[in-house]
């Protein structure tokens, strides 16, 4: 029967791998959930304070429009966390420092928010409950989505500043991801899953046309 079970979930990953040309998440067990909530907690925090500093930069109108809702996203996600856990996020004194160029902002948000969008993913699967903040971070990626599109389509600086910006985060992010997975709770299953949310982001970046030929998520 075990083994029915797996081949039947190799099968579904393969079929949603062809259907969306994404990876699926990483399957955790039901005692990572509380670290894996902890981990999430930490994520939107950072993400809230992003949105609103980044509110504070020149940005056209409507995107402007588009991060007040997705700070009022943000801030009921981390009320969710926070009352599912029974603890408090950290109040920040400053506003973290984002990117004033729109390119280089649009990467710096598109980057975190696919990052959202994969714990959100993999946290789904432990608490289907919570499949609304899915369905808010597939709308926040698929917005920054368009904006990089539009961004891309103009050509020259800002295409090229936006292509190394995101080769640039690309960089960071495993350290990154090192530091959200830092729990005792996700060790044995740390490398897997580091390797299925590296591999599904990459895999976006370069559809979106964000890494140029040579120069990619490899």
């Amino acid at each position: 029967m075990e083994a029915i079970a797996n081949a039947c979930v190799t099968s579904h990953r393969r079929t949603m791998r062809i259907e969306e040309g994404l990876f699926m998440p990483c399957i955790l067990p039901q005692t990572c959930e509380r670290a894996l909530l902890e981990q999430f907690l930490r994520a939107e925090a950072m993400a809230m304070w992003s949105v609103r500093a980044a509110q504070e930069q020149r940005i056209p109108s409507h995107v402007r429009t588009f991060l007040r809702r997705h700070e009022a996203d943000e801030q009921r996600h981390l009320q969710q966390f926070e009352n599912i856990l029974g603890i408090r996020s950290h109040e920040k004194t400053k506003l973290p420092s984002v990117p004033t160029q729109w390119y280089a902002l649009a990467i710096h948000l598109y980057g975190y928010e696919a990052l959202g969008l994969e714990f959100a993913k993999v946290l789904g699967l432990l608490r289907p409950d919570l499949t609304s903040i899915l369905e808010d971070e597939k709308r926040h990626v698929g917005f920054f989505e368009r904006e990089i599109r539009r961004i891309l389509s103009e050509g020259g600086p800002p295409t090229q500043g936006a292509q190394q910006c995101a080769r640039a985060w690309w960089r960071r992010l495993p350290k990154t991801l090192n530091r959200y997975l830092n729990d005792d709770q996700l060790t044995p299953h740390r490398e897997d899953l580091s390797r299925s949310i590296l591999d599904a982001i990459g895999h976006r970046l370069s559809v979106l046309g964000l890494f140029e030929r040579g120069n990619g998520a490899s």
